[in-house]
């Protein structure tokens, strides 16, 4: 298996999987680990890991993750448990949810941003940031 890194970021954590330059892809992406987009990308993403979009990705979808990294084009609301980073000459169009957000100068955000409080640990190693499970139940009750 050939080794990605993560050029996006200062980590050295291993990328496990890349949507290439020229895939085109529709639909749901969950995944475990480090995943990299530099293609065409349509649909929704799951992880509590991280996502890296490259600098010719296209992407038009509602993202969940634990952070979120991106040099290319996003269309759609980010909710990140950990951080959100635009980096230079990217472009993200929606909102975003998260506890930490740093955006690069010459990087273009169009949408609204609310900063939340990073969960106790147990609670985002449990569930994913996008879904809520129901009402939360009082204690004693």
């Amino acid at each position: 298996m050939r080794n990605f890194k993560n050029d996006a970021t200062n980590s050295e954590k291993e990328i496990i999987a890349i949507l290439g330059e020229k895939t085109e892809f529709k639909g749901t992406l969950t995944f475990v680990g480090t995943t990299r987009i530099d293609g065409k990308f349509e649909g929704e993403v799951v992880t509590k890991d991280t996502l890296i979009v490259g600098k010719t990705a296209n992407i038009k979808a509602e993202i969940s993750a634990g952070t979120i990294v991106t040099q290319g084009k996003i269309h759609g609301n980010l909710v990140a448990s950990k951080k959100v980073e635009i980096k230079e000459g990217s472009e993200l169009i929606g909102n975003i949810k998260t506890p930490s957000l740093h955006i690069e100068e010459n990087a273009i955000f169009e949408g609204n941003c609310e900063m939340i409080k990073r969960g106790p640990k147990s609670k985002a190693d449990s569930d994913s940031p996008a879904i809520h499970h129901g009402p939360e139940k009082e204690a004693g009750k």
